[in-house]
């Protein structure tokens, strides 16, 4: 599964449409803030029950997020055990040098721009599931 956390919804149903047109077989969830996000991970809130030993292969989340901010997410997914290792990619239109610095120092996996151009942009994404899926190693839940 593959966790995308997005609050604009051009910007959430071109990543999922790319996704899926890059035949991507996972399932993707969908968090639009970042309260709702944490929850997915948790299993609080509206995902109570939710197996949280299945956790994602891999977040995409946006950094500008409506109730708690994208680094905020970030923080809490490495400080809880259950989500410390999910890997997570910042996929944010900010070009910030302070924002970059910040992600990763908090423990980013990798930091991407979103960019303008649609094309531009489906083929980051491309790429993106590419190497998370398909090169990357992911790490075995025991």
């Amino acid at each position: 599964m593959i966790l995308v956390v997005e609050d604009n919804p051009d910007h959430l149903e071109l990543t999922v449409l790319t996704l899926e047109e890059a035949g991507v077989k996972e399932e993707i969830a969908v968090a639009r803030d970042g309260a709702e996000a944490l929850e997915f991970l948790f299993g609080l809130g509206a995902f109570a029950g939710r197996d949280v030993q299945k956790q994602p292969r891999f977040v995409l989340l946006d950094m500008k997020l409506p109730k708690l901010s994208g680094l905020d997410v970030l923080r809490s997914i490495r400080a809880n055990s259950l989500t410390a290792l999910v890997p997570v990619i910042i996929l944010t239109s900010s070009s910030e040098h302070s924002d970059v610095v910040a992600c990763y120092q908090s423990g980013a996996n990798s930091f991407v721009r979103k960019p303008v151009d649609f094309a531009d942009f489906t083929e980051k994404l491309s790429c993106l599931q590419a190497y998370w899926l398909g090169v990357n190693e992911a790490l075995a839940v025991v």
